[in-house]
């Protein structure tokens, strides 16, 4: 299973979560088999000012992720993720990817159902 992490940091699962998917410095990509991590990456986001919210939906998908695991998310994104088949998870309390990983491994991360978290999106 692959999880896509927005973050501002590159130093692995010890990176602290970004706040805002589109702009994070990095996603951070863990994979993981069997509840236990096999790899982690850490993917330069290339952007998305020219195509707004649909370019960071655009980028994250070319991840291909199982699961996309946000602080909050837009309305708009949200749905293009949802009408991509693409699973986000939202993890307000965690502060890095290691917790937040937990978190996931333990089912006690909210599941959005295509709708967003922001109302400032």
């Amino acid at each position: 299973m692959r999880l896509v992490y927005p973050t501002d940091e590159n130093i692995g699962y010890l990176s602290k979560r970004g706040a805002h998917f589109g702009k994070a410095k990095f996603y951070t990509v863990i994979t993981l088999e069997d509840g236990s991590i096999k790899d982690v990456q850490a993917i330069p986001n290339p952007g998305h000012s020219g195509g707004a919210c649909s370019n960071a939906v655009t980028n994250i998908l070319g991840l291909n992720p199982d699961a996309l695991i946000v602080g909050g998310i837009g309305e708009r994104p949200a749905l293009g993720f949802s009408q991509a088949g693409l699973d986000v998870f939202v993890d307000r309390a965690s502060s890095t990817v290691q917790e937040s990983i937990k978190q996931f491994l333990e089912n006690k991360l909210e599941k959005l159902d295509g709708r967003g978290t922001c109302s400032a999106h």
